[in-house]
C-alpha cells in the first residue's frame, strides 16, 4: 500500500473533493479517484471523504493507493509497433489513426495496451491499473501520433508531474475548417462534460476544467487551414472542443465537426507530431518528432488540388 498526502491549495477552496484530488494527483482519473473514494481509501482528517464533500485551503488528504494489480487480465497481442524511442524506464509510440489505446466495453483486443503488454511483458508501470498499464496519457482513437508511456512507477509519477506543470510539450498538427484572421492565437476556455450529451466535451463554466491551446497558421488551403497547435494543458477532446468552440473544427471530426462525411479521412485529421519532456532518470531533455502519416499528406495534397 502506497500512501500519498496533497495539501489542499488555495485554489480549491470549496471545490469537490474528487476534482481537487484527480487535479492535484495527475497520474489518476477523475473515475479512478472515485473508485478509490467509494473503498474508503482517500481520507480527510482520518474520515473518508466522499465525491461530493467540499474541501477547503490547508486540509490535508490522504490517498491509500493499492499495490498494483498483477496484469492478467488483459491478453497481450502480438501487434507491431513504431516506437521511435525507448530506453529501460520508458517508451514514446507512434500510434496509428484507428487504434484505441485501452481496452474498455467493445474494444477488449486489438489496443496499443495489448501490444505494449506483449512488446514489454510485466515491464510497465501499474499506477493506473490493469486496464492502462504505463500510460501517462492518451490520444484518441482516431487521432494519430506520438503518446509516451512509462515502464515504472518511478517513471510514471515524474512523467505525470511535468504534465501536470505544463512542462511537458505536446505539439499536434491538424487540418480544420475555414480561414483565420490572425496567423496565431491562444484559445483558454473550461471544458467539462456537455450539459445533455454525456459522450460529448464542451466548453462550459459548469464542472469544468480550465483548458489552454496555442495555433499557429501553417498554411491556407481552399476552405480549410493546416494549423500547428500546442497544449499547455491536457483534457479530454481539448483540441477537438476548441477548435470547434471557434467555429473551426477539425477536418473529418464525427463528433465536433459538421455533419458531412470526408471519406477520404475516415475520423478527424489530427496528429500528435512532437513530444518534449524531462528524462525521469537524469532530467536530460528527450524530444521526438514523428512525420504526418499518409492519411494527412493524402488529404494536404487532394486540397492543394482544388
Amino acid at each position: 500500500m502506497q500512501k500519498k498526502q496533497l495539501v489542499v491549495g488555495p485554489e480549491y477552496q470549496n471545490a469537490r473533493a474528487d476534482q481537487t484530488v484527480s487535479e492535484m494527483l495527475e497520474e489518476l482519473t477523475r473515475s479512478a479517484v472515485q473508485k478509490l473514494m467509494l473503498s474508503g481509501a482517500i481520507l480527510r482528517d482520518g474520515v473518508p471523504l466522499s465525491k461530493n464533500d467540499r474541501v477547503s485551503e490547508g486540509q490535508i488528504i490522504e490517498i491509500l493507493l493499492p499495490e498494483p494489480a498483477v496484469l492478467e487480465e488483459v491478453e497481450p497481442q502480438n501487434i507491431p509497433l513504431e516506437i521511435p524511442y525507448e530506453d529501460e524506464d520508458l517508451l514514446v509510440v507512434n500510434k496509428p489513426k484507428g487504434m484505441v489505446v485501452h481496452p474498455a466495453p467493445g474494444n477488449r483486443d486489438g489496443t496499443l495496451v495489448n501490444a505494449l503488454l506483449y512488446h514489454c511483458g510485466n515491464s510497465l508501470s501499474g499506477i493506473n491499473g490493469v486496464i492502462r498499464p504505463g500510460i501517462v496519457h492518451r490520444i484518441d482513437k482516431d487521432t494519430s501520433g506520438l503518446l509516451v508511456v512509462a515502464k515504472n512507477d518511478a517513471a510514471h509519477q515524474s512523467l505525470a508531474a511535468q504534465i501536470k506543470e505544463h512542462s511537458f510539450t505536446r505539439q499536434y498538427e491538424a487540418v480544420v475548417y475555414g480561414h483565420f484572421r490572425e496567423e496565431s492565437g491562444t484559445v483558454e476556455a473550461p471544458i467539462g462534460r456537455h450539459p445533455i450529451d454525456r459522450k460529448r466535451m464542451a466548453v462550459t463554466q459548469k464542472n469544468s476544467r480550465w483548458a489552454v491551446t496555442h495555433y499557429q497558421m501553417l498554411e491556407e488551403l481552399p476552405g480549410f487551414s493546416h494549423l500547428q497547435l500546442q497544449l499547455e494543458t491536457g483534457r479530454t477532446h481539448q483540441i477537438r472542443v476548441h477548435m470547434a468552440y471557434l467555429g473551426h473544427p477539425v477536418a473529418g471530426d464525427p463528433v465536433y465537426g459538421p455533419k458531412k462525411v470526408i471519406t477520404s479521412l475516415q475520423g478527424q485529421c489530427l496528429h500528435a507530431r512532437v513530444l518534449g519532456f524531462r528524462h525521469p532518470r537524469d532530467g536530460h531533455t528527450v524530444e521526438i518528432t514523428s512525420d504526418l502519416p499518409e492519411y494527412f499528406t493524402d488529404f494536404l495534397k487532394q486540397l492543394r488540388r482544388l
